[in-house]
């Protein structure tokens, strides 16, 4: 990170920071490792100050609520329950501090359930996506969550308003506003792929403490820099579908 200022030439005017290691599923509970995360961001801050930058923009986590559930507003209670949301909120409140220090403007996002090309994760859309593409019936609870998704473009931009147009020193949710049954996120990729393929929802229970339902506030954030979500779910889905097809080419 320090070596930035020598490689890079040219003004800059906001660092966008979205880096962040140790986010597999093991990773993601150990707290040694999401420890490191913290001075990565202050290191970034620091970077983005050398290179002459005004803004930062940080990337957190609905993880920083733990668990939530209905409409969630930046103004609800922290309390996360592993230590990928802690160390995430731990590193916007002192990224914040530091930017107050060095003259720089902080904006912290806290991002919901984003999908699209490129993303390998290990979570239900690249699970069932995976089962499905191969001609495999994915193993599934009922799916009767109502779930708040967001295609990647749109996060994108969101991030990219957030510059223009956000406040200084403010947390943004950046989600879909809105939700739909899993089950139907579930039949739309399917019916993508092809639609003679079964699904098999009901087969595995809910895990503990499932919630039921989760979507991003996004008030703040449509108020504050007039972002909407453009792109649905069975658009999003159909890209996502393609760029999968052609990088298993």
């Amino acid at each position: 990170m320090a070596e930035l200022p020598k490689l890079l030439k040219g003004r800059f005017d906001v660092f966008f920071h979205l880096g962040w290691g140790h986010t597999d599923k093991q990773g993601r509970i150990d707290p040694v490792l999401q420890e490191k995360n913290i001075q990565y961001t202050l290191d970034a801050v620091k970077t983005a100050c050398d290179l002459g930058c005004k803004t930062f923009i940080g990337a957190g986590s609905q993880a920083e609520y733990g668990k939530v559930s209905g409409l969630v507003s930046e103004n609800a209670v922290i309390n996360p329950d592993i230590a990928y949301g802690a160390a995430k909120y731990a590193a916007g409140r002192l990224s914040a501090d530091l930017c107050a220090r060095l003259g720089l403007r902080h904006i912290w996002t806290r991002i919901f359930s984003v999908y699209g090309p490129y993303n390998r994760d290990d979570n239900m859309i690249v699970y069932c996506m995976d089962k499905l593409m191969k001609g495999e019936k994915p193993s599934l609870t009922k799916c009767e969550q109502q779930w708040d998704f967001l295609y990647c473009a749109d996060a994108a931009r969101a991030l990219y308003l957030c510059f223009e147009k956000g406040e200084d020193k403010t947390v943004y949710n950046i989600g879909g506003g809105k939700t739909k049954l899993l089950s139907e996120y579930i039949r739309i990729m399917r019916d993508a792929i092809d639609p003679s393929l079964d699904l098999g929802f009901g087969e595995i229970p809910y895990p503990e403490g499932q919630a039921m339902q989760l979507c991003a506030d996004i008030t703040r954030i449509k108020t504050d820099t007039g972002f909407t979500p453009q792109i649905n779910f069975k658009e999003g889905i159909h890209e996502t579908i393609q760029w999968y097809r052609e990088s298993e080419k």
